[in-house]
């Protein structure tokens, strides 16, 4: 994890239920096949430090099917097939900004531009979705957002789904950027991700109070 995200979060990293949290993992990875692979369970953080933070999307699960997980959400390695809600995010940004569809779906490239893919459990088995929800990652993750939203402002949030909103609901749209729409899975995709325009928005949004704009 990031000097600065360990820093922020110690007194986190320090509770018992986080303790308890690494007990399971660590059971979990000698026992079972788990993604992502345990160096890249933080990955997020690694990719994205806390001090060029500029924007943040929520997930929920890691992938769970073999290669895909590589620990930033929506995001898979080199080379992997696009899951179908990356797929639809990558026409959503054709569609909004004119970037061509790219040949990778590994998302390393927003995380270092600033932006920070969370999923809310950091860890899965494989073929088993959320197999690690309720253990204590949502907590972890919940206070990562309370942490931004008391530490950093001019913070654009992209919630997609419910799931998201709700956790994201803690961020003060007064000194923020909310952008919210339904999930860009093949079942909702339809019902407003395709031309929310969050892509252009969000870089208005960075223009407008001084930063550099994502290159999606």
């Amino acid at each position: 994890m990031a000097p600065d995200w360990k820093a922020l979060l110690s007194e986190e990293l320090d509770k018992p239920y986080f303790e308890e949290l690494v007990r399971f993992v660590k059971a979990e990875y000698a026992t079972h096949r788990i993604y992502p692979r345990g160096s890249n369970i933080f990955r997020a953080f690694d990719k994205c430090p806390f001090d060029r933070l500029k924007v943040v999307i929520i997930g929920q699960d890691p992938y769970h099917g073999p290669g895909q997980a590589n620990g930033l959400c929506f995001s898979v390695g080199d080379g992997v097939p696009f899951p179908p809600s990356l797929k639809n995010i990558f026409q959503e940004v054709h569609d909004d900004t004119g970037a061509p569809i790219p040949a990778s779906g590994n998302l390393d490239r927003w995380a270092e531009q600033g932006v920070l893919l969370l999923n809310s459990v950091l860890t899965v088995r494989e073929h088993e979705a959320a197999s690690h929800a309720g253990h204590g990652w949502e907590r972890f993750t919940d206070a990562v957002v309370k942490a931004i939203s008391e530490h950093k402002q001019g913070v654009v949030y992209m919630l997609w789904g419910s799931y998201a909103q709700r956790k994201g609901a803690i961020a003060d749209p007064n000194n923020n950027f909310i952008l919210k729409a339904v999930h860009p899975s093949p079942l909702s995709v339809y019902r407003g991700f395709f031309g929310c325009h969050h892509f252009t928005q969000a870089n208005a949004y960075l223009q407008s109070i001084g930063k550099e704009p994502i290159v999606w």
